[in-house]
């Protein structure tokens, strides 16, 4: 993507089911559950670069001992830095006392980080500074080990306000207004509650309070507990969660807008936000791997029995397209075929602005993730070009030379990496024309492939601001002096903000709007602007179940080519001198490629939860007002 919007949240979690003298034997180190843990985290990186968070849980300690051991970083390379520090702390115990190397028992007693469940979790914040306590796992702690509760996610909540203030009428008081903090201290709540209610229990059956404690650990219903805690939710997510005693479950939300996948084996169970991760890290195949189903809980109790439960009646299933698109791994074998179909489809929007002329046209790609668009799009290039060819040949059969057909074969659909990433631009400068400048070079380009006669096509994987393009990628592309250039957008539209885990939270960043915005200035329609405000601002103190996005309104009056090519006038830099079209993916072609994943609403405003018509009214709102302030 060459606009850089924060990607969603990452997670990882491995249970152990074996004990540990049993990997020991079998995989040559009781650590193994550590070293697969760096490797589900760091082929993750994808989903987050802010931060980094591990924790880790040992069965059956003795009172006094420490079971929980916790690490976080936001530096630059915060997985590297996560296990630089785990690494360092088992190697300095391990030399420390040797007797330790081929004694579990020693190392899981004295060694930290070492245990039999683990959470991971790689971030991109989108809510709150990315400081050291906005990094997940986060802990709450009990002396009690079940009251012990660790959460990480993927997600965010439209209505934290809400959620904050439901806290605050059970009596509790939270330390911030984040969604994190809110979902933990909700579970949180009812666990206490059922942990209560299971000792009562136990002391009504004459059971003394530490001879409670296993029993409530053995009875504690995860599944209860998330019923209650979720009651109230709107918003995408896929949550984890560890108690201290061993239990631990992993929680998507009813419309499977954010997702997870789980593996499960007599040795282990591993859940992770990419299907390829647990296939590479574990070597199994892509059918063992399953997806854990919208409103459900996969529960694993510290007994190692594993079920996957409804919590949530599930909704219409909306999971994010944008995660096949562009977040995911493309090396996922479903999400790879879709990404060739959305290039396939989008190829005759292409034809048409280059109008059939293929011998004078180079194709490319804008690196990396648009590249396997780009294979599909020359696939059903050559596929196009061999009817031609054919159609040509039947045509002509009785008259065609053996020079003349040699010389049709040998014709083909000219392909070249034209743009090059050169640098991860630094804004140290801060004074705009001078980072102006920079912003220019962040992409090279291949020089002496492209004629002053040809069409050059470079197809994105998605186009949201097009900062990118009129800054740099324009203008280099013209350096190369072709007749035309022709931009292809894989993904539809980028029209309202995202408010589930993905950072778009305003409307006036993306160039779609600011294209829809201009058009009804310059058709004297200025009238529907202010009307929307209206109605947006009118709906306030509106319950979210009887809110309506009106700013599709604000799209409504334009077609979808209509505004495509006021975005070309936009990103058009004054002093290029080649044509530049810009042509988007259509949503039905959308759905076409990616079916199973119908969640479109940052194209279409169609929110799969009511709080995403209130935050959408909301950025509308902000817009209008001239206040640049998140909206959720």
């Amino acid at each position: 993507m060459s606009d850089a919007i924060k990607h969603e949240c990452g997670i990882a979690l491995l249970r152990l089911k074996k004990p540990l003298e049993f990997y020991k034997e079998k995989y040559g180190s009781a650590f193994y559950g550590i070293q697969k843990m760096y490797l589900l985290m760091e082929k993750q990186h994808n989903r987050g670069q802010d931060g980094a968070g591990f924790a880790s849980i040992k069965f059956d300690v003795e009172a006094g001992e420490r079971y929980i051991s916790r690490v976080r970083s936001n530096k630059a390379q915060p997985i590297q830095d996560i296990f630089a520090q785990i690494n360092k702390r088992i190697n300095e115990e391990l030399t420390l006392h040797p007797e330790y190397n081929d004694n579990v028992k020693h190392q899981k007693d004295n060694i930290p980080y070492i245990g039999e469940l683990f959470l991971g979790h790689v971030r991109y914040g989108t809510f709150g500074k990315n400081n050291i306590e906005s990094v997940h796992p986060f802990l709450r702690q009990n002396n009690w080990m079940h009251r012990n509760l660790i959460v990480a996610g993927n997600f965010n909540m439209t209505n934290v306000t809400e959620l904050f203030n439901s806290l605050v009428e059970l009596g509790q008081h939270p330390k911030e207004m984040a969604d994190t903090v809110t979902v933990m201290e909700k579970i949180g709540h009812f666990l206490d509650d059922e942990v209560t209610d299971l000792y009562q229990e136990c002391k009504n059956n004459g059971l003394s309070k530490r001879e409670a404690s296993p029993v409530i650990a053995e009875k504690l219903d995860i599944a209860k507990i998330l019923k209650r805690a979720s009651k109230g939710w709107d918003g995408g997510y896929a949550m984890a969660g560890l108690l201290g005693h061993g239990d631990s479950f992993v929680f998507r939300d009813p419309a499977g807008i954010r997702p997870a996948y789980f593996y499960e084996d007599d040795e282990i169970v591993v859940v992770a936000s990419e299907r390829p991760v647990i296939q590479t890290t574990f070597n199994v195949p892509f059918e063992k791997v399953q997806e854990l189903q919208p409103g459900n809980a996969l529960i694993i109790k510290k007994n190692g029995t594993v079920s996957e439960q409804e919590i949530i009646t599930p909704t219409v299933k909306k999971a994010c397209s944008f995660e096949r698109i562009y977040f995911s791994r493309g090396s996922d074998a479903e999400i790879y075929q879709e990404r060739k179909e959305l290039g396939k489809l989008i190829l005759p929007e292409v034809l048409k602005a280059i109008e059939n002329d293929t011998d004078n046209t180079v194709f490319s790609y804008i690196p990396n993730t648009a590249e396997t668009s780009f294979y599909g799009m020359i696939e059903a290039a050559n596929d196009f070009l061999n009817q031609r060819k054919n159609k040509f040949i039947l045509d002509n059969r009785k008259t065609l030379t053996k020079e003349k057909l040699e010389e049709i074969l040998s014709v083909k659909i000219r392909t070249e990496k034209i743009a090059i990433k050169d640098v991860k631009l630094r804004t140290f400068i801060t004074e705009d024309s001078s980072r102006d400048d920079l912003v220019a070079h962040v992409y090279d380009v291949t020089y002496g492939v492209i004629k002053p006669t040809d069409n050059l096509v470079i197809i994105d994987d998605s186009i949201v601001r097009g900062t990118t393009l009129k800054k740099s990628i324009l203008k280099m592309m013209d350096r190369l002096n072709p007749k035309r250039i022709v931009v292809v957008s894989s993904a539809p539209q980028i029209r309202y903000p995202d408010c589930y885990g993905i950072d778009m939270s305003t409307l006036d960043g993306f160039v779609a709007f600011q294209a829809a915005i201009t058009l009804l200035k310059e058709k004297k329609m200025t009238n529907v602007i202010d009307e929307v405000y209206k109605k947006c601002k009118a709906q306030e103190k509106t319950k979210d179940s009887e809110v309506i996005n009106y700013v599709k309104e604000i799209y409504a009056p334009f077609t979808d080519e209509e505004i495509s090519t006021k975005i070309a006038t936009l990103l058009h830099p004054e002093e290029i001198k080649a044509e530049v079209k810009i042509i988007y993916q259509t949503v039905d072609n959308l759905h076409i490629a990616c079916p199973k994943n119908l969640g479109d609403w940052y194209f279409t405003g169609d929110y799969p939860t009511p709080g995403g018509n209130r935050v959408v009214n909301r950025a509308f709102i902000n817009f209008y007002e001239g206040k640049n302030a998140r909206t959720y």
